[in-house]
């Protein structure tokens, strides 16, 4: 008789572990072929936008022709190659205004909103060597300040930071904390500014057509929202909280006699 506190304990100790544990009831990319390819834009760049932060750097040979060009940091370092490199401390980047323009020392105003990296660093190198500043700089860019937001039915909603500018889809949703099981892996959006407008992309990710979607890149300031089950799953997630609070209450009153015994 007195093996039967000990039986019940378990027992309900059991039924909580099976009510609240619950395998995904989706697979990502189940259509892929072990051993083909699937080919995605490997050219990717990010594209810049208004309010963004860059870090833009100027090298040269000739390290004295450079620091001008590197004002906005206010701290510089000296390679053994003599490459001028800006301090890390130093870092506080060009904002790019509400009209999409960045003010660049001896340069000026320049016009930098949807434009992708590299076509940024060549026009601020071809004006460099235009105007017979430096024969062959070296320019570099990185945004200081890439974020892109994740909400819906994840495992943690909030806006996340990269450091450089290149996230997948897929990736954004695992630092998120992968898709609830109440979340429509059929119905991720994303929602992205492009020429002033916000347009809407929808993807299944239980498809390989995900690699050629535009969003498989997040760009800076990206909203990835993945839908709910809402009617279904609600009525769901209801009744498995009541069944878990009925099976607490055994449990604490199993455990209540045992004790008092």
């Amino acid at each position: 008789m007195k093996r039967k506190p000990y039986f019940l304990v378990i027992l309900v100790v059991t039924l909580l572990l099976s009510a609240c544990g619950s395998s995904k009831k989706f697979v990502y990319l189940q259509n892929m072929e072990p051993g083909q390819g699937y080919p995605y834009d490997t050219k990717y760049e990010a594209v810049v936008h208004s309010n963004d932060r860059l870090d833009i750097t100027v090298s040269s040979k000739s390290p004295e022709l450079a620091i001008p060009f590197n004002a906005n940091g206010g701290a510089f370092q000296v390679g053994s190659n003599g490459i001028v490199s800006e301090s890390v401390t130093a870092k506080r980047g060009y904002r790019v205004d509400v009209e999409g323009n960045i003010d660049f020392p001896i340069l000026g105003k320049l016009h930098v909103e949807g434009m992708k990296v590299s076509e940024v660093t060549g026009l601020i190198r071809n004006r460099i060597i235009e105007g017979k500043y430096i024969k062959d700089p070296l320019v570099s860019l990185e945004f200081l300040n890439f974020r892109y937001s994740v909400l819906g039915a994840v495992g943690n909603t909030g806006t996340f930071s990269v450091e450089g500018d290149r996230i997948t889809l897929l990736e954004a949703i695992a630092k998120a904390g992968d898709i609830a099981q109440r979340g429509r892996v059929n119905c991720v959006r994303v929602i992205r500014e492009e020429d002033g407008q916000r347009v809407m992309y929808t993807h299944d990710l239980r498809s390989k057509d995900l690699f050629r979607s535009p969003c498989y890149y997040l760009q800076q300031n990206d909203i990835v929202y993945v839908e709910p089950r809402y009617r279904k799953q609600d009525r769901e997630d209801r009744s498995w909280k009541i069944i878990t609070t009925i099976l607490s209450f055994i449990s604490a009153t199993s455990s209540l006699i045992w004790i008092l015994k």
